[in-house]
């Protein structure tokens, strides 16, 4: 297998979303710069519409030949993006990245559960989703360190409440009120607990004590006029706005959006990993896969080995991801980057990064989205709710 860039002329495409196409163009610009011959063509979809259409685009005629890979689905199962493992024992990934890092890109033979097999997209930056906070607000309430146990949150959580502030503030058009639900259910389960569900392994469950706790505390919290009432109808984005907009004292989000809200907010942005006596924290690596149909898997391959380098950490820094050399995470003291870098650093201590319920499965996003919407609508109760997670997860799992 070779490594290196080539030295004829070639032409690649790559597809992305916008949320980390900030980063990568610049880093597109960086790799063509060492390698003038290389030509990347970027082109990027939302989320949403790019998550659904991934597979088409790669079955089809124009397929890219570099793609961000948000989950697994069934892209390895239907052969459309080539196994890196030749790359990977070429190029010595193994030992660039932690093996938690790799593992929820290697899939199985069953092209579905994930954890052990081969690698089939290589990380560029890493996501991880805690709570943000507005410090002004959070001062004003009396809060002046973030809640360390569940008990704290809540009882923050009602404070706000009483002061007419809007508590948690949650955007949950496309399902994010399932990141309550798994935070709480991994951080009482246990992180390698939860991850097994995530990768698909079999005879696991959703159904835990702690996933039952999360659902309660949303139903709770629902109830309680913690979360405000348009949630079901406002998308992520929309939610960032109302946050950084001073609508809000808690927000659980990414850190793909701590540009926008640390840009708004500035000093009064704040950041932690969520309470409990165990750091957790939701998270996947921003990774790259090639298309099987790719005609310069070299060169592909060279560009995917440059994202883990000095100048493309520093780029997917720049923009909130945590970057895969970790020595280009510094960030100033009492910034919401400096939030974000400790509670990364306090998550990998505790080993407590689990991947997203919502990639468990090709289509349980659309499930969580929707049973996530019944339960605070209160359509649905606790039961109903963990029954049609673990029924969707069964579809592909078994």
């Amino acid at each position: 297998m070779k490594t290196g860039a080539p030295t004829e002329k070639v032409a690649l495409s790559l597809v992305s979303t916008p949320e980390s196409g900030a980063a990568i163009k610049a880093i597109i610009a960086a790799f063509q710069a060492e390698h003038p011959n290389i030509t990347i063509n970027y082109q990027d979809t939302n989320y949403d519409d790019y998550n659904k259409s991934l597979n088409l685009s790669l079955a089809s005629g124009q397929a890219p030949d570099i793609a961000l890979l948000n989950s697994v689905g069934t892209t390895v199962k239907d052969g459309l993006v080539r196994s890196l493992t030749p790359y990977e024992q070429a190029y010595g990934w193994d030992k660039v990245y932690p093996s938690t890092q790799l593992a929820q890109w290697r899939v199985g033979a069953d092209g579905s559960t994930l954890g052990s097999g081969d690698l089939y997209a290589a990380p560029a930056g890493f996501s991880i989703v805690g709570v943000y906070y507005n410090k002004a607000k959070a001062t004003k309430l009396g809060i002046t360190a973030p809640p360390a146990t569940l008990a704290d949150f809540e009882s923050a959580l009602a404070k706000a409440k009483a002061a007419g502030e809007v508590p948690l503030q949650l955007g949950n058009a496309q399902g994010h009120a399932s990141f309550a639900v798994q935070l709480i259910g991994q951080s009482q389960d246990g992180a390698e607990n939860a991850a097994k569900w995530t990768f698909g392994r079999q005879g696991t469950s959703f159904d835990t004590p702690g996933n039952r706790s999360g659902a309660e505390k949303l139903l709770d919290w629902a109830k309680k006029g913690y979360l405000p009432k348009d949630a079901n109808g406002v998308d992520l984005q929309g939610a960032v706005d109302k946050f950084t907009k001073g609508e809000g004292v808690f927000f659980i989000d990414g850190n793909w959006d701590a540009g926008k809200i640390g840009d708004r907010l500035k000093e009064d942005a704040g950041f932690f990993a969520f309470p409990g006596a165990k750091a957790t924290a939701i998270g996947t690596s921003v990774a790259y896969a090639i298309s099987a149909k790719s005609a310069h898997p070299d060169a592909a391959a060279a560009f995917l080995d440059f994202l883990h380098g000095p100048q493309a950490s520093a780029e997917e820094f720049k923009v909130g991801f945590m970057p895969a050399d970790p020595s280009a995470a510094k960030a100033d003291t009492d910034t919401v980057m400096a939030g974000i870098v400790a509670a990364w650093a306090r998550v990998n201590a505790d080993n407590g990064l689990v991947g997203f319920n919502n990639n468990a499965t090709a289509t349980m996003n659309d499930r969580l989205t929707a049973a996530t919407q019944e339960l605070i609508g209160g359509k649905t109760d606790v039961t109903g709710f963990i029954d049609a997670i673990q029924s969707e997860w069964a579809k592909t799992h078994g």
